[in-house]
């Protein structure tokens, strides 16, 4: 299916660039359903499911993860944006995007999202039970009254979810295309600097500058608080720098060719490092004194220090070793990278469900969440590798 020997040398490149990206793709969802499922039973954030046994260090894997993943996630999927849109043109590339990336957020925002906070009303909230279609549109859409003891974390209780990643997709994906018709100096600078390849330097101060513009940010907007941009755009204030970062960067890995160009010795000293800091995170805890979530003091400067050198150290060095390492192209594996998108959209419930079915049957943090991600991970894929094959699904995931 993916091997042809009349292939030019240069088609071949291309299928071995795609294929990494492909393999970095599907561990990426992978992580993310395994990242999701340790939220019950780690940090203590909000999360659909309470009352589950604690692990510290799942909490500290939760803290690893969010440093950079969702960082790689929006670098990735902007490296594909420039031939996109060169190949389609502006309104036709919005189009799609509207299509592809807009509609699993308003449907996922009906369906999906209620249902879990539906779950979460019933076993949580303590007021009297309600059916579906009145929590629907009291609760959820906010047209009944607000109770005076209302818990939150805000009112009304409709929400993305996990779906902000691609609302927040869509909008630099908008933004993009702003910036394109802005003018043609951009582009033109972008030619001129096309030679210089990021090296140490240049990779210590985007660290640098990361760290500082999210240590201000966080002055304002601590991590795991949430706020609405035109009611609409679910955002987290203290990873913007991290993210709007590496999205233009991949539009850079694209344009530069910085993705076959990278110096892989670069990529791996990053990498070591990488491994290094989160060896030395899981020794002292991710909820260690020195460690804060936000504010002018100490270790909040720290945190958002060492949160972004993880965050370009993993990114850097897991993209240096899916490009030097994970290059195969199997038909399992492009079956897996084809439905990775729909993963993301619908492995959530899963895991919820999962987590609802565990609960007090004396199971250990880590024995729960193992559990989870066994038994979740490839019941998504299954469930992705279904839904994209029903007419009609196909153009949207």
């Amino acid at each position: 299916m993916y091997t042809n020997h009349s292939v030019t040398s240069s088609e071949a490149r291309s299928n071995d660039r795609l294929a990494w990206l492909d393999n970095l793709r599907i561990a990426l969802t992978a992580l993310v359903v395994i990242h999701h499922a340790a939220q019950a039973y780690g940090p203590a954030d909000w999360w659909y499911v309470e009352g589950q046994p604690r692990e510290r260090a799942l909490g500290t894997l939760s803290a690893v993860d969010g440093s950079f993943f969702m960082s790689l996630f929006f670098f990735v999927s902007a490296v594909f944006v420039p031939g996109s849109y060169a190949r389609r043109g502006s309104w036709p590339y919005l189009r799609g995007r509207l299509i592809r990336l807009g509609i699993p957020v308003v449907v996922g925002a009906l369906t999906i999202v209620p249902g879990l906070m539906y779950a979460y009303y019933v076993h949580y909230r303590g007021y009297a039970p309600i059916s579906f279609p009145r929590y629907f549109t009291d609760v959820y859409l906010g047209l009944g009254e607000e109770p005076a003891d209302w818990t939150g974390p805000s009112w009304p209780d409709l929400q993305f979810g996990h779906l902000w990643f691609i609302q927040n997709l869509l909008a630099y994906s908008v933004l993009y295309v702003l910036c394109r018709k802005a003018g043609r100096f951009v582009r033109r600078a972008g030619r001129e600097r096309a030679a210089r390849v990021p090296g140490h330097v240049a990779l210590l101060w985007l660290t640098a500058g990361i760290a500082v513009a999210t240590f201000l940010v966080r002055l304002r907007y601590p991590l795991d608080e949430w706020v609405p941009v035109l009611d609409f755009l679910q955002v987290e204030p203290a990873r913007v720098p991290q993210y709007a970062a590496f999205f233009t960067l991949g539009v850079f890995a694209h344009r530069r060719g910085w993705l076959e160009r990278f110096d892989a010795r670069t990529g791996w000293v990053w990498l070591s490092g990488g491994l290094a800091g989160v060896a030395l995170l899981f020794a002292v805890g991710s909820d260690a004194d020195c460690f804060g979530p936000g504010g002018f003091d100490g270790p909040s400067a720290l945190w958002a220090a060492y949160d972004s050198a993880l965050c370009v150290a993993l990114c850097v060095g897991l993209l240096t070793l899916f490009r030097e390492a994970v290059t195969y192209r199997t038909r399992l594996s492009g079956e897996l990278a084809a439905d990775s998108y729909a993963v993301y959209i619908v492995h959530l419930p899963l895991v919820v469900i999962a987590q609802y079915c565990l609960a007090d049957r004396g199971l250990s943090a880590v024995g729960a969440w193992t559990l989870v991600c066994v038994l979740v991970v490839p019941a998504a894929f299954l469930l992705a590798a279904g839904l994209r094959r029903l007419p009609g699904f196909q153009r949207v995931l």
